[in-house]
C-alpha cells in the first residue's frame, strides 16, 4: 500500500480562495500529498455560497506549498479547450511533474452562461474528445487547427512544458468508465459502496485502461459527534447524493435547493461517508486502495475542515500510506 497518494479536495464552492491557500498548506503539514480544486462557475446551493475562480487560485497555491495539484475541468463550452491548453501548460512549466487535469462532459449548473444550449450527454462526450486531442496537440509545440464541435484555428502556444502534461478522464458511470479507459491517462471517479466501484474500475480497464491509475474523490464527513458529521454534510452537501444523469442537468443553486429540498439528514448516508470515528473512515478508505485506487481525494464535505486535517492526518493517513 505504500505507493497510495493521500489527497486533499479543495472545495471553491464552499469556501473562500484566501482561506483554501492557508487550508492547503495545513494539508501539506498534516501528511496529505496532494491537492484536488474544482472548477465551477456557480455554487451547487446557496448556503455554500463561493465559486472562486480556480484557475487564479492555482498559481498562489501550487508558490504556497510543494504538493501536486490537480483540477477537475470541463473545456468545451464555458472554456475553450486552447485556454485550458495554454493555462496548464503554464503551470507545468512553473511547477514541473506537479499539476494534472481532470476533465469531464461538464454541468448545466456552470455551463449555462454562455446561452449556447446544453447538448446531450454524448454530444457532450463528443465535444471533449475534441478538445482533448486539440490540447494535447498543441501541447506538442506544433499549430493547430479544427473544424468540429469545437473550432480552432491557427493557435500554438509558445510556453510549454518539458513534458506531455497528465489527462485524466471523469467517469461517474460505467459505460463512461470504459469510453475514458480509451484515451485518458487516468481515471477519476467518485466514492460508491465496494462493488460499485470495482465494477467502474473494471469498465475503465476493459476499455483501455489496464495499468493506468485510478483516483478517487470521496465525500465523507467527519466531526467530533456522529450527529454533528451528519448535520454538517446535510447542510452542506444534500444537494449532491442525486444521480449525475439529474445533477448534470440543473441550472442553477436555486435548482438543486429545490432538489435537495426532498433531502432528509438520514438520507445523507447514500452519498456521504458519515462516521465521527476515524478508525471507521480509514476501514472505508483501505477498501477503496483493495478495489484498485492509487490516489485517494478527500472531501470532508461540512464546514469543519482544519479539525479534519489535524485529525486524519495523525489518525488516517499514517495507516493508509504504510
Amino acid at each position: 500500500m505504500n505507493h497510495v497518494q493521500i489527497g486533499y479536495h479543495a472545495s471553491h464552492e464552499q469556501f473562500k480562495p484566501s482561506e483554501l491557500t492557508g487550508l492547503v498548506r495545513l494539508a501539506q503539514q498534516a501528511g496529505f500529498s496532494q491537492v484536488l480544486s474544482s472548477d465551477h462557475f456557480f455554487p451547487w446551493s446557496q448556503s455554500q455560497g463561493e465559486s472562486g475562480f480556480a484557475w487564479s487560485w492555482l498559481g498562489a497555491a501550487m508558490q504556497a506549498t510543494d504538493l501536486t495539484f490537480g483540477i477537475v475541468n470541463a473545456p468545451g463550452q464555458r472554456y475553450h479547450p486552447a485556454i485550458i491548453a495554454q493555462a496548464v501548460a503554464t503551470l507545468c512549466e512553473m511547477f514541473p511533474q506537479r499539476f494534472w487535469i481532470a476533465v469531464g462532459s461538464g454541468q448545466f449548473l456552470n455551463e449555462h452562461i454562455t446561452a449556447a444550449g446544453w447538448p446531450s450527454k454524448s454530444e457532450r462526450n463528443q465535444r471533449l474528445k475534441e478538445c482533448v486531442d486539440m490540447m494535447r496537440a498543441l501541447w506538442t509545440g506544433g499549430s493547430v487547427t479544427h473544424n468540429g464541435m469545437i473550432n480552432i484555428y491557427d493557435a500554438k502556444l509558445y510556453t510549454l512544458p518539458s513534458y506531455m502534461p497528465m489527462v485524466v478522464g471523469a467517469a461517474l458511470t460505467e459505460p463512461t468508465a470504459e469510453w475514458v479507459g480509451g484515451w485518458a491517462d487516468a481515471m477519476i471517479t467518485t466514492s460508491r459502496p465496494p462493488e460499485e466501484l470495482k465494477k467502474m474500475i473494471e469498465s475503465f480497464r476493459k476499455g483501455g485502461g489496464e495499468g493506468k491509475p485510478v483516483y478517487l474523490k470521496v465525500q465523507l464527513s467527519y466531526d467530533t459527534t456522529q450527529a454533528a458529521a451528519t448535520k454538517g454534510a446535510h447542510q452542506q452537501w444534500r444537494n449532491n447524493i442525486f444521480p449525475s444523469s439529474l445533477l448534470s442537468d440543473i441550472r442553477s443553486p436555486e435548482g438543486f435547493d429545490a432538489a435537495g429540498a426532498m433531502v432528509k439528514p438520514g438520507d445523507m448516508a447514500s452519498g456521504v461517508r458519515i462516521s465521527d470515528s476515524t478508525d471507521q473512515h480509514t476501514e472505508w478508505l483501505s477498501k477503496d486502495i483493495e478495489a484498485g485506487v492509487s490516489h485517494l481525494f478527500l472531501h470532508n464535505v461540512n464546514l469543519k475542515q482544519q479539525a479534519f486535517v489535524e485529525a486524519f492526518g495523525a489518525k488516517v493517513l499514517p495507516h493508509l500510506t504504510g
